[in-house]
Protein backbone atom coordinates (compact mmCIF):
# COMPACT_ATOMS: atom_id res chain seq x y z
CA UNK A 1 0.00 0.00 0.00
CA UNK A 2 1.47 3.40 -0.94
CA UNK A 3 2.20 6.00 1.75
CA UNK A 4 -0.20 8.81 2.26
CA UNK A 5 0.21 12.34 3.58
CA UNK A 6 -2.03 14.39 5.78
CA UNK A 7 -1.94 18.07 6.72
CA UNK A 8 -2.19 17.28 10.43
CA UNK A 9 -0.26 14.78 12.52
CA UNK A 10 -1.20 11.19 11.73
CA UNK A 11 -0.77 10.18 15.39
CA UNK A 12 -0.66 12.55 18.35
CA UNK A 13 2.59 13.01 20.21
CA UNK A 14 2.71 11.47 23.67
CA UNK A 15 5.11 13.97 25.20
CA UNK A 16 5.31 15.77 28.53
CA UNK A 17 7.89 16.92 31.07
CA UNK A 18 9.59 14.31 33.26
CA UNK A 19 9.85 11.42 30.79
CA UNK A 20 12.70 8.96 31.09
CA UNK A 21 12.55 7.86 27.46
CA UNK A 22 10.82 8.93 24.27
CA UNK A 23 10.53 6.29 21.55
CA UNK A 24 10.66 7.80 18.09
CA UNK A 25 9.65 5.91 14.98
CA UNK A 26 9.95 6.99 11.38
CA UNK A 27 6.21 7.38 10.70
CA UNK A 28 2.95 5.65 11.49
CA UNK A 29 2.44 2.49 9.48
CA UNK A 30 -0.76 2.20 7.47
CA UNK A 31 -2.44 -0.02 10.09
CA UNK A 32 -1.41 2.34 12.90
CA UNK A 33 -2.70 5.33 10.94
CA UNK A 34 -6.04 3.67 10.24
CA UNK A 35 -6.45 2.55 13.88
CA UNK A 36 -5.15 5.82 15.33
CA UNK A 37 -2.68 3.94 17.56
CA UNK A 38 1.09 3.54 17.64
CA UNK A 39 2.65 0.23 16.53
CA UNK A 40 -0.72 -1.36 15.75
CA UNK A 41 0.38 -3.58 12.86
CA UNK A 42 -0.16 -7.28 13.59
CA UNK A 43 3.51 -8.19 13.09
CA UNK A 44 4.95 -5.31 15.12
CA UNK A 45 6.96 -6.40 18.18
CA UNK A 46 6.87 -3.07 20.03
CA UNK A 47 4.26 -3.84 22.69
CA UNK A 48 5.71 -7.29 23.33
CA UNK A 49 9.31 -6.11 23.78
CA UNK A 50 8.29 -3.16 25.98
CA UNK A 51 6.58 -5.60 28.37
CA UNK A 52 9.39 -8.17 28.07
CA UNK A 53 12.03 -5.63 29.13
CA UNK A 54 9.74 -4.52 31.94
CA UNK A 55 9.14 -0.92 30.96
CA UNK A 56 5.45 -1.54 31.60
CA UNK A 57 3.88 -3.84 34.21
CA UNK A 58 1.98 -5.78 31.53
CA UNK A 59 1.71 -5.99 27.79
CA UNK A 60 -0.32 -3.00 26.71
CA UNK A 61 -2.48 -2.94 23.60
CA UNK A 62 -1.79 -0.36 20.88
CA UNK A 63 -4.89 1.66 21.77
CA UNK A 64 -3.50 2.10 25.32
CA UNK A 65 -0.57 4.22 24.09
CA UNK A 66 -1.85 7.28 25.98
CA UNK A 67 -0.98 5.49 29.26
CA UNK A 68 2.75 5.66 28.50
CA UNK A 69 3.54 8.86 30.46
CA UNK A 70 2.47 7.08 33.66
CA UNK A 71 5.46 4.78 33.04
CA UNK A 72 7.84 7.65 32.16
CA UNK A 73 7.61 6.91 28.44
CA UNK A 74 6.74 9.14 25.47
CA UNK A 75 6.07 8.48 21.79
CA UNK A 76 6.57 10.43 18.58
CA UNK A 77 7.71 10.06 14.97
CA UNK A 78 10.16 11.91 12.69
CA UNK A 79 7.50 12.09 9.95
CA UNK A 80 4.33 13.23 11.72
CA UNK A 81 2.25 14.02 8.63
CA UNK A 82 2.87 10.90 6.55
CA UNK A 83 2.07 7.22 7.00
CA UNK A 84 3.21 4.05 5.30
CA UNK A 85 6.18 1.73 5.07
CA UNK A 86 9.54 3.37 5.81
CA UNK A 87 10.84 2.44 2.37
CA UNK A 88 7.97 4.29 0.69
CA UNK A 89 8.05 7.55 2.63
CA UNK A 90 9.09 10.63 0.69
CA UNK A 91 12.28 12.18 2.09
CA UNK A 92 10.51 15.54 2.41
CA UNK A 93 8.14 14.07 5.00
CA UNK A 94 10.88 13.96 7.67
CA UNK A 95 10.63 16.92 10.06
CA UNK A 96 13.87 16.74 12.01
CA UNK A 97 13.63 20.38 13.07
CA UNK A 98 10.11 19.92 14.46
CA UNK A 99 11.15 16.71 16.21
CA UNK A 100 14.17 18.43 17.78
CA UNK A 101 12.00 21.30 19.04
CA UNK A 102 9.45 18.90 20.55
CA UNK A 103 12.18 16.91 22.33
CA UNK A 104 13.94 20.02 23.63
CA UNK A 105 10.61 21.30 24.97
CA UNK A 106 9.98 18.20 27.13
CA UNK A 107 13.62 17.27 27.89
CA UNK A 108 13.43 13.49 28.39
CA UNK A 109 16.51 11.66 29.69
CA UNK A 110 16.78 9.43 26.58
CA UNK A 111 15.54 9.49 22.99
CA UNK A 112 15.34 5.97 21.54
CA UNK A 113 14.89 5.60 17.79
CA UNK A 114 12.81 2.57 16.87
CA UNK A 115 14.77 1.65 13.77
CA UNK A 116 17.75 2.90 11.84
CA UNK A 117 15.60 4.81 9.34
CA UNK A 118 14.32 7.16 12.08
CA UNK A 119 17.79 7.49 13.61
CA UNK A 120 19.37 8.02 10.20
CA UNK A 121 16.89 10.79 9.37
CA UNK A 122 17.72 12.52 12.67
CA UNK A 123 21.49 12.22 12.23
CA UNK A 124 21.36 13.02 8.50
CA UNK A 125 22.81 9.61 7.59
CA UNK A 126 21.26 8.45 4.30
CA UNK A 127 22.90 5.00 4.37
CA UNK A 128 21.54 3.48 7.56
CA UNK A 129 24.05 0.64 7.29
CA UNK A 130 26.54 3.27 8.58
CA UNK A 131 24.52 3.68 11.79
CA UNK A 132 25.12 1.29 14.69
CA UNK A 133 22.59 0.04 17.23
CA UNK A 134 23.02 1.21 20.78
CA UNK A 135 23.98 4.53 22.39
CA UNK A 136 25.05 7.38 20.09
CA UNK A 137 26.51 10.79 20.78
CA UNK A 138 23.84 13.49 20.46
CA UNK A 139 24.62 15.66 17.44
CA UNK A 140 23.92 18.90 19.30
CA UNK A 141 24.48 20.34 22.77
CA UNK A 142 21.69 20.23 25.33
CA UNK A 143 20.07 17.21 23.71
CA UNK A 144 19.16 14.04 25.63
CA UNK A 145 21.08 10.80 25.37
CA UNK A 146 20.35 9.02 22.07
CA UNK A 147 19.90 5.30 21.47
CA UNK A 148 19.23 3.50 18.17
CA UNK A 149 17.25 0.25 18.31
CA UNK A 150 16.36 -2.45 15.80
CA UNK A 151 12.97 -1.69 14.30
CA UNK A 152 10.05 -3.56 15.82
CA UNK A 153 8.26 -3.55 12.47
CA UNK A 154 7.33 -6.93 11.08
CA UNK A 155 8.96 -5.78 7.82
CA UNK A 156 12.32 -5.70 9.65
CA UNK A 157 12.18 -9.32 10.85
CA UNK A 158 15.45 -10.27 9.18
CA UNK A 159 17.51 -7.87 11.31
CA UNK A 160 15.62 -8.19 14.60
CA UNK A 161 17.54 -8.53 17.85
CA UNK A 162 16.22 -7.83 21.33
CA UNK A 163 19.73 -7.27 22.72
CA UNK A 164 19.89 -3.48 22.09
CA UNK A 165 16.40 -3.20 23.60
CA UNK A 166 17.63 -5.02 26.73
CA UNK A 167 20.66 -2.72 26.88
CA UNK A 168 18.36 0.31 26.74
CA UNK A 169 16.13 -1.19 29.44
CA UNK A 170 19.12 -1.61 31.77
CA UNK A 171 19.93 2.08 31.27
CA UNK A 172 16.32 3.11 31.92
CA UNK A 173 16.01 0.92 35.01
CA UNK A 174 19.23 2.49 36.36
CA UNK A 175 17.73 5.95 35.81
CA UNK A 176 14.53 4.87 37.60
CA UNK A 177 16.55 3.54 40.52
CA UNK A 178 18.62 6.75 40.70
CA UNK A 179 15.41 8.80 40.65
CA UNK A 180 13.98 6.86 43.59
CA UNK A 181 17.13 7.46 45.64
CA UNK A 182 16.89 11.25 45.21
Amino acid sequence: MPPFSMAAHVLPDVLCQGLLVVFCGTAAGTVSASRGAYYAGPGNRFWRIIAEIKLTPRRLQPDEFRLFPTFGIGLTDIAKSAAGADSELPVGSFDVEGFTKRIRAVRPKIVAFNGKRAGGAFFGIPRTVDLAYGPCSPPMPDFPAVFVLPSTSGAASGSWSADPWRELAALIHSAWDAGREN
